[in-house]
């Protein structure tokens, strides 16, 4: 099969760069050929295409400004003009493919493993292994996929595929357990690239993998630690950990204040259902979230080792006064203290068993516990209480900047690392009791799949037969608070789409902290706001909601330009 690149250079014009680059996209999807595009604009190169895939690619067609280069000495190459494409991108393809040399032998089909996840485990976890999937099918490969997702693996591999597999692809934005593929080709990277380009990342993970090191069967050997991928990582897997504890956490309580009233918690209802589930919540799930934070954060860097360490490390946040912000470091002075102390202690391999269930246990946490209560607990605890002071006496101007800025922060890659930063801003703080950030992250989240949702109705002339059917499920997905739901359509235009995305989600999220709107709950959009007292002033929530689809809305009626006509057969 023609393994194509392609180089898309449009000069000031870079939105037309942008648009040639999805044409060839979906028409190479339509036609099952392998092709990967880099865009050259005027603010610089998107997706540069990597020595590897260029050594692979058998031509290699220039689009537009882009120019014949060194690098393509080895290839043929093909000119064509930016309206070339846009008007027919599949016969140009066509006839790249038909001028092609006589194939050689077709690669043996490989055997590939993969695992996905994100730190929700909602929407990229899914979209991953979707776009592997796609990819090795067009690549002529067998894949299977697990997806750790909000419920757990499903489609676990058995460890029959990972003996039989030839790869493994971890696609994940937060820690993945690697012990059971020692001895296999391992490669990681985030979702991103799985969802935007599955063959393309196979390619890649072809080329670059490497051997997993440990031994499969080595119960209690803590695995190598390979590939870490820096602190957003680390915390996204420290988050996705707690989530469950805080959503669990804050419904028993909103139930409990349902039930027995807003004073629920005081002696005088001792023993019954709403106090009883209010101890539940408050001193079973939420006392956990702090720990669970550390601990994860701290196995997300050291692996098992780390886990120790670096849940009593939270567990001293929380009785220090520390918070989550105590927390966090926790978990980062646990997970690199048990990753230091297990490079430089060297036992006789016969002692080795007892480092990761007595030694480094033990050095790790007296390590943490003291750092946390001589250096780190004071000034965490002060910048805790001077935070949330601010965060509950914001008012006017200062809370309507906040609310911009967590709303706008949700739209802007919609899921991706500034969209989670606002919403772990918005879920940590709920474990100090200050709720106003996390309405204002959900109702901006929400808010993107649903403006576009009612604008595919609203504005059919502007969307593409596929935008308008998907703009179905948008809908359904705003609603629960997946802001992934607009991903396609951000794809296709991103420079229109985007900017209107954020307008809206930045007034809904000014709106909603201007308002004092309070949310007890992390997730669950509006399946979760009829339990009372998980969310204060629900009308404002969703005047908030409207206001902030409605603007949306409004932009894109202003900047989306009439969908092109589908070319005559």
């Amino acid at each position: 099969m023609t393994q194509i690149v392609a180089v898309v250079g449009a000069g000031e014009l870079g939105t037309h760069a942008v648009l040639a680059r999805e044409a060839l996209k979906r028409a190479a999807r339509a036609l099952q050929l392998p092709i990967t595009i880099e865009v050259q604009r005027p603010d610089g190169v998107l997706d540069a295409l990597e020595p590897q895939t260029l050594a692979a690619a058998d031509v290699v067609l220039l689009v537009g400004s882009a120019a014949a280069e060194p690098r393509f000495e080895h290839l043929r190459q093909h000119k064509a003009s930016v309206a070339d494409v846009l008007h027919d991108a599949r016969s140009l393809l066509l006839q790249l493919a038909a001028e092609a040399p006589a194939a050689a032998p077709a690669p043996a089909t490989l055997k590939i493993v993969a695992v996905t996840s994100c730190p929700t485990g909602i929407a990229h976890t899914f979209m991953a292994a979707e776009g592997l999937q796609q990819g090795a099918q067009a690549l002529g490969h067998s894949i299977r996929v697990e997806t750790q997702g909000s419920v757990g693996a499903q489609d676990a591999l058995t460890p029959a595929e990972i003996a039989a597999a030839d790869l493994v692809l971890i696609a994940a934005d937060k820690q993945v357990e690697l012990s059971r593929f020692a001895g296999k080709k391992v490669f990681q990277s985030p979702t991103k690239a799985a969802i935007g380009d599955g063959a393309g990342l196979i390619r890649r993970a072809l080329a670059e993998a490497r051997v997993q090191g440990g031994e499969a069967a080595a119960a209690g050997a803590p695995a190598a630690p390979t590939a870490r991928t820096g602190v957003y990582k680390h915390l996204m897997t420290g988050v996705s950990f707690m989530l469950p504890f805080v959503v669990a956490g804050g419904l028993l309580i909103a139930i409990a204040f349902a039930l027995g009233g807003i004073y629920v918690y005081e002696d005088v209802h001792q023993g019954t259902l709403g106090w009883t589930l209010f101890q539940i919540g408050a001193k079973g799930a939420f006392t956990l979230m702090v720990p669970a934070l550390a601990g994860y954060i701290a196995y997300s860097i050291a692996d098992r080792p780390g886990i120790a360490p670096g849940m009593t490390g939270g567990v001293i946040a929380g009785a220090i006064g520390a918070g989550f912000l105590g927390g966090i470091v926790a978990g980062f002075i646990a997970g690199y203290g048990a990753l230091l102390l297990n490079r430089w202690i060297r036992l006789p391999r016969t002692l080795e068993g007892l480092k990761p269930v007595l030694i480094l246990p033990l050095l790790a946490t007296a390590l943490t516990g003291l750092l946390m209560y001589y250096v780190v607990g004071a000034p965490a605890a002060t910048l805790l209480a001077a935070l949330t002071a601010w965060l509950q006496g914001m008012q006017g101007a200062s809370a309507v900047v906040l609310g911009l800025l967590l709303g706008g922060m949700m739209a802007v890659d919609m899921g991706g690392p500034i969209n989670k930063a606002a919403y772990v801003f918005g879920t940590t703080l709920i474990a100090a009791n200050v709720t106003e950030p996390m309405a204002a992250v959900m109702c901006a989240g929400m808010t993107p799949p649903l403006a576009l949702a009612v604008a595919c109705k609203l504005l059919p002339s502007r969307f593409t037969p596929e935008e308008r059917e998907a703009g179905n499920a948008a809908f359904v997905l705003g609603l629960a608070f997946v802001t992934e739901g607009a991903i396609p359509f951000a794809a296709r235009d991103p420079l229109r789409v985007i900017p209107s995305l954020v307008a809206g989600s930045a007034v809904a999220g000014a709106i909603c902290l201007a308002m004092g709107v309070q949310l007890k709950v992390p997730h669950g959009g509006v399946f979760v706001l009829p339990i009372p007292n998980a969310v204060t002033h629900l009308g404002a929530f969703f005047a908030a909601l409207l206001a902030g689809t409605a603007v949306s809305v409004a932009a894109l009626a202003l900047a989306k330009r009439r969908a092109a006509a589908p070319a005559a057969a």
